[in-house]
């Protein structure tokens, strides 16, 4: 957190090779106290580079019942999970269910399947890192608090030299696109085979950083060739600086 006396303060004795460490030490005070999540990966995933950044909103689920800090989950992510970790991939999220098989999980997992990238090594998270039940309950502060939280993303894109950052949702690429001078139309699409047609868009950012919008995988599964968008990110991940 931006506070010295905060998780990963310690920065590798001002060394600038990235680390989690030293994106946790970016989380400020003000964002830190409430509950939610800011890495939905382990330390492999951000300490070398990187040709995706995986961004949704924010973390779903009832704060007040959830609990637990940002700066509880920066001190378990930085002493306890194993370097190759990945929230999608190795936690529970459904009542009973097995890791990496509820809701959105299995979809993120096919994409990155199918890319050939290991889930423990993808940086991943939200534009926001406070949780709640849904957006529209943070709708009145979510771009205080994406500035609040955009310096940390800005470190791992540019540190970790990400060549896409996946954006799930307009919402997020919105955002994004403005961040990273993503302003023109865009380079590439992939249409839904189906009667709904959902549009996934890539757009060329500065220094050569693409800013891909997908379909939610909240609501599209990615699984279904129809609505499958890795064909999208895999010519992004392809495409010269």
């Amino acid at each position: 957190m931006s506070s010295t006396n905060g998780p990963g303060a310690e920065i590798d004795g001002g060394a600038s090779r990235p680390s989690i460490e030293r994106f946790a030490a970016l989380v400020p005070r003000e964002v830190a106290t409430r509950s939610g999540v800011v890495f939905y990966s382990g330390r492999d995933a951000y300490s070398s580079p990187s040709p995706l950044y995986l961004l949704g909103l924010n973390p779903g689920g009832d704060a007040d019942l959830i609990g637990g800090t940002i700066e509880h989950h920066l001190e378990v992510a930085l002493r306890d999970e194993p370097d190759n970790w990945s929230r999608y991939r190795d936690e529970p999220w459904g009542p009973g269910a097995k890791p990496g098989t509820w809701g959105l999980q299995p979809r993120v997992l096919h994409l990155l399947d199918r890319l050939g990238l290991d889930p423990g090594e993808i940086p991943s998270g939200n534009l926001v890192f406070p949780r709640s039940r849904q957006a529209v309950h943070i709708e009145d502060e979510l771009n205080m608090l994406a500035d609040a939280c955009w310096p940390v993303h800005q470190a791992v894109i540019e540190e970790l030299e990400v060549r896409v950052v996946v954006c799930f949702g307009a919402r997020v690429a919105d955002y994004v696109r403005v961040k990273l001078g993503a302003f023109d139309e865009p380079w590439g699409t992939f249409v839904e085979q189906n009667r709904r047609g959902w549009t996934s868009r890539a757009y060329a950012g500065t220094g050569g950083v693409n800013v891909i919008q997908v379909t939610h995988p909240g609501r599209a599964d990615w699984r279904n060739p129809a609505a499958d968008i890795t064909p999208l990110v895999q010519e992004a991940i392809a495409r010269p600086r």
